[in-house]
């Protein structure tokens, strides 16, 4: 049998390679395609924007079903995010996040699978 770490990276490495897989099919590892997203006031290519709105509404109905239930599967209590507060670290996190994904073309996610 299992044990339960060892069932959680295995949940762990399945959801990465459907992450992957899903960045990979949506073309958001395509540097090009991105910069062409971010770049509004040019020749902006909205195509991103049907991804963006398919992975909000997948969120917002599998959040919706998740947070109703007492615990996660493999977890004794769901561990979210309890700071409500817009701080300094945030937003220079938040600024540095944005200048190299405008800069590079790639966040964090597509830059792993990228390199993959």
């Amino acid at each position: 049998m299992l044990n339960q770490q060892t069932k959680q990276n295995g949940v762990a490495l399945i959801a990465g390679v459907i992450f992957g897989l899903g960045l990979g099919l949506s073309q958001m590892i395509d540097r090009d395609r991105v910069l062409g997203f971010l770049d509004v006031t040019g020749t902006w290519d909205a195509t991103l924007l049907f991804v963006l709105g398919g992975a909000v509404g997948v969120t917002l109905l599998t959040f919706r079903f998740v947070l109703k239930q007492p615990h996660p599967l493999l977890s004794q209590q769901f561990y979210l995010p309890t700071k409500t507060h817009i701080d300094r670290p945030l937003i220079i996190g938040a600024a540095l996040f944005g200048i190299g994904w405008g800069i590079g073309g790639y966040c964090p996610g597509p830059g792993v699978v990228s390199l993959v």
